[in-house]
C-alpha cells in the first residue's frame, strides 16, 4: 500500500494487520526457541499476544523513549478508535492501549517499515521477563 493510504485506514483497520502480524513473528519466535508442544506454546505465545502483555510492553516502550512521533501518533488513533469487540480477559482501558500497540504494529508493517517493525518486535522479545513479571499467567 501506498503511505498516504495507509494513513488513511482507520485504528482498528490496522490494529486488525498488527494483530496478525505480531502473532507471526510470536509463533516464529516461539518455534525457533524449540517449543513445539501444543499446551506449551499457547502458555508462552500469550506472554506475548494477550492484552495484558501488549500494554505492559507498550509502557515499557514508552518508559524508555523507545518510539517516534510518528508511532506514538498512530499507536493514539488505535487506542482511541471505537472497536464494536468487548475486551474478554482485561479491562477496556488495557484493551484500549493493546489496540494501539496492534494499531502501530500495523502501520509499521503496510507502510513496509520492516526494519523498525522488527526493531520494535526484537524489543518485545527481549523484554518478556518484564512482562512475565506483570502476566504471571
Amino acid at each position: 500500500m501506498k503511505n498516504n493510504e495507509v494513513k488513511q485506514l482507520n485504528g482498528v483497520a490496522l490494529a486488525y494487520m498488527g494483530d496478525a502480524i505480531y502473532e507471526v513473528y510470536v509463533r516464529r519466535f516461539i518455534l525457533e526457541k524449540g517449543v513445539w508442544r501444543p499446551t506449551q506454546f499457547h502458555h508462552r505465545a500469550k506472554h506475548y499476544v494477550s492484552a495484558v502483555a501488549q500494554s505492559e510492553i507498550f509502557k515499557k516502550m514508552e518508559i524508555e523513549n523507545f518510539l517516534t512521533e510518528d508511532e506514538l501518533s498512530v499507536f493514539r488513533k488505535g487506542r482511541n478508535a471505537q472497536s464494536h469487540t468487548k475486551a474478554k480477559n482485561t479491562d477496556t482501558k488495557t484493551y484500549a492501549i493493546s489496540t494501539g500497540f496492534e494499531a502501530m504494529l500495523g502501520y509499521l508493517y503496510l507502510s513496509e517499515k520492516t526494519d523498525r517493525l522488527e526493531e520494535l518486535i526484537q524489543f518485545c522479545f527481549e523484554n518478556t521477563e518484564w512482562i512475565e513479571k506483570y502476566d504471571p499467567r
